[in-house]
């Protein structure tokens, strides 16, 4: 036991703005929106057709057929997200037969085989037509439980389910394995399934935007006109490691995780409050012993919904009082990537760090009134990033911040 230091030596994302941590970087850059119309949601009977659009990957050739029977949508961008981080930490598949390491992998949902198993049944009424993968694809932890396999990992394994704060909160996780000693090494992560049927029960709660007429325009957070968020998805993993790994295996490091805060907010189910943010801000913050002053950057949550942003905006003057410290929520371009967000937007803010600039808040032309005291940038701006603070809340009223420093030899 004791109190290690824990770095990031890997990073890779599968995105609506990229599929790959260099395309992210561009889009990132060049303030380019992810977000899109899907057609078969309007057949379906959505109120609003709007979403980010990915790619879908193709499997042939990347796993055997034994391993990707058993992926889900998600389970395939969390797999080529965590490919890439380990070409980035300098590592491969021997590593983990001859090392310990684990997996804490945000993930709160897994549709599509549940509904396809329950159709086919009540359309044939012989669930040995189901087939062998599905259960794999459906239950909660299927990231977790498939990427442990493929890899062969031999340390902690689970699920974060956290709502929209379960990419965040797997970062969180590892880095208090880490940092207590019990583990060396862990894959974090936030995989989210960006299908129709994921997001039928959002829709049905007015929760979407519905400014269809102009997709990359949808998603406004903290301006005066937004109307709902954007839903989004794909997968981010970081590589997080002790110190003492990273330098004994002449590791890149990129990053140190220097604080983790959380809180439940302990009221409302869907409507986040001002109190629970400011308890996980200031618990970060402690954790990590930085001032405000410290803080070169906040990545807000704000999803573009009109009570969500404004209270944020309110937890954030709060901490912060009326300072200059720079303030841009991503989700304008990606929309929102529920469970992946909070660890892509981790990866999105250390790729501005590295590369000395900050992402445009997109759309944001008018601030509501709870967000006049804030420093949100509109338009990408160039800035030395050392530490920055990460915010992601989730339904039930759950709470989680990451503050990362850059790293500097």
């Amino acid at each position: 036991m004791g109190n290690h230091r824990v770095v990031i030596t890997g990073m890779g994302i599968y995105s609506t703005i990229g599929r790959n941590v260099k395309e992210v970087t561009h889009s990132l850059y060049t303030g380019k929106s992810g977000i899109g119309i899907d057609p078969e949601r309007k057949k379906l009977g959505f109120r609003s057709a709007l979403t980010g659009i990915i790619e879908k990957p193709v499997f042939k050739g990347i796993l055997p057929r034994r391993m990707r029977v058993g992926l889900a949508e998600q389970g395939k961008y969390a797999v080529l997200a965590t490919f890439e981080a380990m070409r980035h930490a300098g590592i491969d598949e021997s590593y983990f037969e001859k090392n310990e390491a684990g997996i804490l992998y945000g993930n709160d949902s897994s549709s599509t085989a549940v509904v396809e198993a329950a159709d086919l049944l009540r359309e044939k009424r012989d669930t040995g037509l189901i087939g062998s993968g599905s259960i794999f694809q459906s239950m909660n932890s299927t990231v977790s439980m498939n990427l442990s396999v493929i890899l062969k990992l031999k340390g902690i394994n689970f699920t974060v389910s956290g709502a929209c704060a379960s990419g965040s909160h797997s970062i969180g996780l590892g880095y208090l394995m880490i940092k207590q000693g019990l583990q060396e090494m862990v894959i974090c992560g936030g995989a989210q399934e960006i299908n129709a049927f994921s997001m039928a029960s959002f829709d049905g709660l007015n929760a979407f935007s519905i400014r269809e007429n102009n997709p990359q325009a949808a998603s406004r957070p903290f301006d005066r006109d937004r109307d709902g968020l954007v839903p989004s998805g794909g997968a981010a993993t970081v590589i997080l490691e002790s110190y003492e790994s990273a330098k004994k295996r002449g590791a890149p490091i990129l990053a140190e995780v220097i604080g983790y805060g959380f809180s439940s907010n302990g009221e409302h189910i869907s409507v986040p409050n001002v109190e629970g943010p400011v308890k996980s801000i200031e618990r970060a913050l402690k954790d990590a012993g930085v001032s405000v002053d410290e803080i070169d950057y906040v990545n807000a949550h704000a999803t573009s919904t009109p009570v969500g942003d404004s209270n944020e905006a309110k937890a954030l003057t709060k901490v912060f009082g009326i300072s200059k410290t720079p303030v841009s929520s991503t989700k304008g371009m990606t929309g929102h990537e529920m469970w992946m967000g909070g660890a892509s937007e981790v990866i999105y803010s250390l790729l501005m760090a590295q590369n000395d600039f900050i992402a445009p808040n997109l759309n944001f032309e008018n601030p509501d009134e709870a967000a006049m005291n804030l420093n949100i940038i509109a338009k990408t701006t160039g800035a030395k990033i050392n530490t920055f603070l990460s915010n992601s809340f989730g339904f039930g009223g759950t709470n989680s911040t990451l503050i990362v420093r850059k790293w500097k030899d």
